[in-house]
């Protein structure tokens, strides 16, 4: 389906955010944090906030989410401040975005509205792309009743950079039907994807996935192992589509490194579903790298975030590095050590100023010295086959030639061990 196409010179979006803070929703982040992380979201949708306000709730209506006399506020303040949109920090029904942009006669979106205008700005692949339509569809489909302003206009803007033609004049049987077709295509990915990974295990090459809160830093890192000239910049969901690169170990040892999709804390539920097919690298891992930026002063909460999206990928038992990401930006007197004591098997690093990488390499080569064994074999002298082989798959480190034998000492893939015996 065509996309609408994003207008780089178009005027800032001017946005009123309204932070939510439910009491009866239970509080794993603080509002201050909330805020910090939604006023991201939005530079990184190119809107400029011209106010914000935290509402607290008790418990939230049916008709506004927010109590009526807060929407009269809001109201007051539209008619002082000059805003394009109002964005709210939690999710929305439909009938309560309804009810909302009828009372405020602007645009009304939610965090996930936003996060996925971010997908759509950052898609880049016919995957990434197919993986950012089914997120927005899946999201459509139980608000199309009565939608309102966002789907109305034409100029579109933040939260209006829906999947081309699914606009007013779609259907739910449209839209069905497009669902069905977008996950079967990404099933024929995820086949694709179980098929090489088969084969890279067949070979005996470990897989290393880079896992972290989007913006701490994995494609930097990506790059600086791998020369893979992975698109970097500071920011949220910067990278969407997963990108895989060989890299060889100081020992020798050829691993797969693969970039993922950034994680968020609260991160909805359809939007890990819908990019499941990316997510399938991080399930089948050898070895996970936790890339976490700990120059954030709430770095704590978010190495939580990210190991609650790995429990709902099941995925907590693979065998971690956490990789203690931006040392560039701390104190000068910080002691490494002190990051480094409070994670299991985790290393400080700059991946921007390229420092401590080899301290990172050593410690993936012992991670996955596991999958190789060593060998002190004799094999016939017409063997060099062998010899051949344990240069391309391992690391050898000595080979000695007699009148009818070869003496080979080498570090090779467990599953060819058995060759030289």
């Amino acid at each position: 389906m065509p996309k609408e196409s994003i207008d780089l010179k178009a005027p800032l979006e001017k946005v009123l955010l309204v932070i939510l803070d439910i009491r009866e929703k239970q509080k794993q982040w603080d509002i201050k944090n909330v805020q910090k992380e939604m006023e991201e979201l939005v530079i990184a949708c190119a809107g400029v906030i011209v106010d914000s306000m935290v509402v607290k709730v008790s418990k939230p209506t049916a008709s506004y989410l927010i109590t009526e006399s807060k929407v009269n506020e809001i109201v007051n303040l539209l008619t002082i401040k000059n805003v394009d949109t109002v964005i709210f920090s939690h999710d929305l029904k439909g009938s309560q975005q309804r009810n909302l942009e009828e009372k405020l006669h602007v645009k009304t979106i939610d965090r996930t509205q936003l996060i996925l205008d971010i997908f759509v700005r950052h898609a880049t692949t016919q995957e990434g792309k197919m993986q950012v339509e089914l997120a927005q569809l899946q999201y459509l489909l139980p608000r199309l009743v009565g939608k309102g302003i966002e789907l109305s206009q034409l100029g579109g803007g933040i939260g209006t950079l829906g999947p081309g033609e699914t606009k007013l004049e779609v259907d739910r049987r449209r839209i069905d039907q497009r669902i069905t077709r977008l996950t079967r295509n990404l099933d024929e990915v995820v086949s694709h994807r179980a098929l090489t990974r088969k084969k890279r295990k067949e070979k005996g090459v470990p897989t290393v996935s880079l896992v972290g809160y989007t913006n701490a830093g994995k494609s930097t890192l990506l790059n600086i192992l791998t020369d893979a000239g992975q698109k970097t910049k500071d920011g949220l969901f910067t990278t969407l589509d997963s990108l895989s690169r060989q890299m060889l170990l100081p020992n020798h040892q050829k691993v797969i490194i693969s970039d993922t999709v950034g994680f968020m804390h609260d991160l909805p539920h359809h939007l890990i579903e819908a990019f499941r097919a990316t997510l399938e690298e991080v399930k089948e891992a050898d070895l996970l790298l936790h890339v976490l930026d700990v120059s954030d002063p709430n770095f704590r909460d978010l190495h939580e975030a990210v190991q609650t999206v790995l429990k709902e990928l099941d995925s907590l038992d693979r065998p971690t590095i956490t990789v203690l990401n931006k040392l560039d930006k701390l104190d000068k007197n910080t002691k490494w050590a002190e990051f480094e004591n409070l994670f299991e098997n985790s290393v400080c690093i700059s991946a921007m100023n390229k420092v401590n990488i080899d301290k990172l390499l050593a410690k993936i080569s012992e991670m996955v010295g596991g999958f190789f064994v060593e060998i002190n074999a004799d094999i016939p002298i017409n063997r060099m086959d062998l010899v051949n082989l344990a240069h391309d798959e391992g690391q050898v480190y000595s080979v000695k030639y007699y009148n009818e034998k070869i003496n080979i000492r080498a570090s090779v893939p467990s599953h060819i061990a058995g060759k030289f015996q």
